[in-house]
Order: structure tokens, then C-alpha cells, then sequence
């Protein structure tokens, strides 16, 4: 199956919440005693509550509801200004910079409980299959079930990990992956982290030692700062997303659990609300599901009718 296939898969429980809704709005709009004229009240204000529901956000709900307002008469669908204006909101998020230095440094940082070590092992195992070699660091010294758990991730992707013992300096951890990653050509070098909160002071402050650390050893790194986001907590993640850019550099996203909620919308509120890229989405429990995001097959998928 294909990305298309899996983010439709992924999205299911969404899609099945809105679908027939959606259709039975853009039936309406369509209809003969309807064609060419604007979009009446009643639909607009079923649509915003479709939107809502599946969790797009206020922002983007209202930019979108705007849009559609503003065709006027033109004869363009509700199901094209919908898709439409969802990826322009997808269209203005700044794209991931890179500056080609290697290896390629990624912190792996979120809140306990949203799939942040799972996610760093199925990420290796989908970068080894692209044909890179990444090496997987547990930075996370303080839960020795975190690191347990990655050894299991590490060893199904096939890929090395950098371990240490219990209660060690993860910068010093950090420091020494870069530095066998360099040795034995391993790229990129994936950090997963202490599950944090942004208000625990000490593991922030933990956090910006091991940035400062790979700022030393690569030029420009850390060059990816993941937050992994749980999809399941609706706008809730968008809180959390807000204070771990603030602390911690967070410049894309990590969606999990797509699979698990009938909220799917949210990547719209992401992309509105917040400007960062989704980089991956989890639509599963195996180790292959985890996919790279594309915005035109997220949006079909989410507003397209395919039974």
C-alpha cells in the first residue's frame, strides 16, 4: 500500500465521522436551485461545525469559512474552496531549513505517554529503508524502561544504538553518539529524550545543555527538534506544542496515534495555529507506520468519499 493508502487508512475514523456529512453539504451546494449563487447560511454554519468537530481548530475553521464566503457566486465547489484553502493554510508553514552539514542532528523531544521512543525507533526503521544509516541515541538516562524499550525498536529497524548507564549526563551521552556517529559514518543521529514537561525546569534546562553540546560538535545542530505530538489530545497538543517551541527550538512535528481519533483535523490547527511543518504521521502500532506527511494526500484523504 501506498503513503496515499495509509494516510487514508490512517485517517479512517475521521474520515467516517465527516464524510457523509461533507457530502450531503456539497450536494446541497451543488444542487440545481442552488448552482451559481452563494453559499446559504444554513450550509456555512454546518460546515464550520463539521470543522470543528473534527478538531481543524477556531483559526483554521474560520479562515476556511471565510474562503468559502468569499466565492461569492463563482461556480467553484465547496469541496475545492474547502481542499483549497486547507492547503493554501498548509502552503504558508516555512519549509524545514537545511544547511547540508552531516551528520544530520534530530532531537526527539515530547511529554511522556505520546509515543516519543516508539516513534524514534519506527523513524530509524523508515530512514534505513530510504537507504540512510542512522544511529539512535537513548539520551533518556533517567527511565531505564525507556531505554529497554528502544533497545527492542533498535534491534527490529536493524539499526546501532548508543546507550549509558543509568543516571548518566545526557549531553555527555549526546557528545559521545556524535562523535562514534562521525567515526563510523552513521547519519542522522536521532536523539530520543527525557518525556518532559515544559514546566519541569530542570529537564529543560537539561535539554538545552545536550543543544549546546551538538551545536559544538555540528555545525548548526541540533538541525531537527521533533516534538512528538499524540493526535488523540486534540487541541490540547496545541498548548504543548506552543511552550516546548518557546524552550526547546521545536521546528516540526511528529503526529502519532492519526489512527486512534476521529480528530484528524488537528494537522489543519498545526499548520494554522502554530506555522510548523508536520514532518511524520503515526497511523499505527508496527514499525513501518510511520509515514512522511503530504499535505495534498492528507487532504484528499480527509475529504474525499473512496467506498
Amino acid at each position: 500500500m501506498g503513503i496515499l493508502g495509509r494516510i487514508r487508512e490512517g485517517l479512517s475514523k475521521t474520515t467516517q465521522q465527516i464524510i457523509q456529512r461533507f457530502d450531503e453539504l456539497v450536494a446541497q451546494s451543488e444542487s440545481p436551485e442552488r448552482r451559481g449563487r452563494p453559499v446559504d447560511p444554513d450550509t456555512i454554519d454546518a460546515l464550520e461545525e463539521l470543522l470543528i468537530m473534527a478538531d481543524v481548530g477556531v483559526a483554521a475553521t474560520s479562515r476556511i469559512v471565510d474562503a468559502v464566503k468569499a466565492q461569492g457566486d463563482s461556480g467553484r465547489s465547496l469541496r475545492d474552496a474547502v481542499k483549497d484553502e486547507i492547503r493554501a493554510i498548509f502552503s504558508a508553514v516555512p519549509p524545514m531549513p537545511s544547511n547540508g552539514a552531516a551528520p544530520h542532528v534530530v532531537l526527539i523531544v515530547g511529554v511522556n505517554g505520546t509515543g516519543k521512543t516508539t516513534t524514534v525507533g519506527k523513524l530509524a526503521q523508515l530512514l534505513k529503508a530510504s537507504g540512510r544509516q542512522p544511529l539512535v541515541v537513548a539520551a533518556d538516562t533517567f527511565r531505564a524502561a525507556a531505554v529497554e524499550q528502544l533497545e527492542v525498536w533498535t534491534r527490529r529497524a536493524g539499526v546501532d544504538l548508543i546507550r549509558a548507564r543509568e543516571g548518566a549526563d545526557p549531553a555527555a551521552v549526546v557528545y559521545d553518539a556524535i562523535a562514534s556517529g562521525k567515526a563510523k559514518g552513521r547519519d542522522p543521529i536521532l536523539v530520543d529524550t527525557a518525556g518532559r514537561l515544559h514546566t519541569k525546569v530542570n529537564l529543560m534546562n537539561e535539554l538545552e545543555k545536550i543543544r549546546r553540546v551538538a551545536a559544538r560538535e555540528v555545525s548548526g545542530a541540533p538541525h531537527e527538534v521533533l516534538l512528538v505530538l499524540d493526535a488523540t489530545v486534540g487541541q490540547n497538543g496545541l498548548a504543548q506544542a506552543r511552550e516546548f517551541m518557546n524552550v526547546a527550538g521545536v521546528n516540526g512535528v511528529v503526529l502519532t496515534k492519526l489512527d486512534g481519533t476521529a480528530k484528524g483535523g488537528i494537522a489543519v490547527a498545526i499548520a494554522c495555529e502554530l506555522k510548523l511543518p508536520i514532518r511524520y504521521v503515526g497511523i499505527g502500532e508496527s514499525i513501518d507506520d510511520l509515514v512522511p506527511f503530504s499535505v495534498d494526500e492528507y487532504v484528499d484523504a480527509l475529504f474525499e468519499q473512496t467506498w
